[in-house]
């Protein structure tokens, strides 16, 4: 195959790279976006004028922002601590049932579009890590860190898998509409985005499925780590 074909996919293995590298988000898909650019051929400035364009089309993007210190000012005051006390009080709740709970709630109301309701910032770290962690507390009594990273990681997981297979079913969704617009450009005229959101069913619910049978196997995974952890360091059962 002709190189000069593949010249333009060059920005793929920036990315892989940076990601896999750790290094900066922002840099990485800047200079991925800059190198595709210029391999395609595309003058330097208005190559500048096309990211100043898009920035602008999409700076609403930057008004999330403006909740980190609505939930810093929470936590503060002890959002935490509060959704923890709740959740001890709830006898039947488990780590492995909030983020079930969680996971169809998240995805139902993204496939209606509802997808401001949940998120890492305003849902996940202030309340859903300390639900999970608060029930495992009541439970197991103290965590290990390893293990409480690991819940948090759970709940970052629930909120990705849900809000991704959710919101291409809406049909309004961003994405949904580049790919109906994309094919009809390309000459494929009848793809339209209520075909496009349908065909998201299966998936969506196929990965559904999957998560909820690998969180239900989480509690027993929890109770075996706490266990092994307790013998490793002579940690005494709940009090």
């Amino acid at each position: 195959m002709n190189s000069a074909l593949l010249l333009p996919l060059i920005g793929i293995p920036i990315i892989v790279f940076g990601f896999a590298f750790r290094f900066n988000p922002l840099l990485v898909v800047i200079g991925a976006g800059l190198a595709t650019g210029l391999a395609v051929g595309m003058d330097f400035v208005l190559l500048l004028e096309t990211f100043g364009e898009k920035f602008m089309n999409s700076r609403q993007i930057a008004c999330v922002i403006l909740i980190f210190p609505v939930i810093a000012l929470l936590e503060r005051y002890g959002l935490k601590e509060r959704a923890q006390t709740w959740i001890r009080g709830i006898r039947s709740a488990t780590t492995g049932r909030i983020f079930m709970l969680y996971l169809v709630v998240r995805q139902f109301t993204s496939a209606l579009g509802l997808t401001s309701l949940g998120g890492h910032p305003q849902t996940v770290r202030p309340l859903l890590v300390p639900m999970a962690e608060g029930a495992a507390l009541h439970e197991y009594g103290d965590l290990p860190p390893e293990l409480r990273d690991k819940i948090a990681a759970h709940a970052a997981a629930c909120d990705n898998i849900a809000l991704f297979f959710g919101e291409d079913i809406f049909i309004a969704f961003g994405a949904v509409l580049l790919m109906s617009n994309f094919l009809k450009e390309n000459g494929i005229s009848n793809v339209e985005p209520l075909s496009i959101g349908l065909w998201a069913i299966p998936t969506a619910i196929c990965a559904l499925v999957i998560h909820l049978f690998r969180l239900s196997l989480l509690d027993a995974r929890i109770a075996k780590e706490v266990a092994v952890w307790r013998q490793q360091t002579g940690t005494g059962a709940q009090a």
